[in-house]
């Protein structure tokens, strides 16, 4: 269900150019996804009072943690009647056995189909996974009942992957994901430049026009919250244009919603209908209810104009 927040914290200040693009805003945000930590499943049912029933919330695979401790959160999001999405990163599998016994057991027990595939960052691979594009030819999603795959989209690049070898690996990942079956949709990374994520967007469709895009954005947080995750997922060109305009500045546009960004996006939808971005997508960076009292605040606000 749906509820309204009161909270000064959780109301948008980005603004909208029309009526038109603050309806397509809240479209997008009705319809996209959140991320979370496997950390603290307590935040499902916060989560499930503020968004649609069935939102697709997607759970981190931390480094030094197992697939199966993400477990009790994926549970307890199903319970609440959201959608759980665990990420798979490939690189901190130790086996093969274990990513089976994980989609398995995360299937029966908390009605999971959809999973975010990435290579994950660590310096040598914990089992025989080098790459999200191995784990994903070995067949064990399908085998495990996934059913559906997002995949990852950069539009600033990748910190530690040349952009040609990005672009192989990403069209080899959906050529093979559709020749096994599994529905196929894409998740940017988030970016400070929004003209370079429509950018992004239109390369995409033309390359995959009927590849559903969800956009990636940073949810609301402090400035150093954001600022280390930028330097951490390599968002480079964002840093060089916030840096450009001087510490203050970045200070002051970082403690800002993200809703200028979803106005940007918005508006490139409203002028370009037959374009594939379906949703947005908040990296919560550990502040998932923040982060969902941001997105009911633009949906309930459009419901209640």
């Amino acid at each position: 269900m749906v509820t309204t927040t009161g909270t000064a914290a959780a109301r948008p200040t980005g603004a909208f150019a029309s009526g038109a693009v603050a309806a397509c805003a809240a479209e997008l945000v009705a319809g996209g996804s959140l991320e979370m930590t496997p950390t603290h499943p307590d935040d499902a049912a916060a989560i499930a009072a503020l968004l649609p029933a069935g939102t697709p919330v997607f759970v981190n695979h931390l480094p030094g943690r197992s697939l199966a401790s993400a477990l009790p959160v994926l549970r307890a999001l199903h319970a609440a009647g959201l959608q759980p999405v665990p990420h798979l990163a490939a690189r901190r599998v130790g086996a093969r056995a274990q990513v089976l016994e994980f989609l398995q057991r995360a299937g029966a027990d908390a009605g999971v189909r959809r999973v975010l595939l990435v290579g994950g960052d660590e310096p040598r691979a914990a089992g025989p996974y080098p790459d999200a594009l191995a784990l994903l030819a070995d067949g064990v999603l399908a085998e495990g009942g996934v059913r559906e795959l997002a995949l990852p989209g950069y539009p600033e690049g990748h910190p530690r992957i040349a952009s040609d070898a990005l672009e192989r690996a990403f069209d080899d990942k959906l050529r093979l994901a559709q020749q096994q079956g599994l529905g196929v949709s894409v998740l940017t990374q988030f970016s400070f430049a929004p003209a370079r994520i429509v950018e992004y967007c239109d390369e995409l469709a033309r390359r995959w026009r009927s590849v559903p895009v969800f956009v990636g954005m940073a949810g609301p947080s402090s400035a150093a919250s954001l600022l280390k995750f930028a330097q951490h997922c390599g968002v480079s060109a964002s840093l060089r244009a916030l840096g450009s305009l001087g510490l203050g500045a970045v200070h002051s546009f970082m403690h800002t919603d993200p809703g200028e960004q979803l106005s940007a996006i918005a508006q490139y939808r409203e002028r370009h209908a037959d374009c594939n971005v379906v949703g947005v997508h908040l990296f919560s960076f550990g502040a998932a209810a923040r982060s969902a009292a941001w997105m009911n605040a633009i949906i309930t606000a459009r419901a209640a104009g």
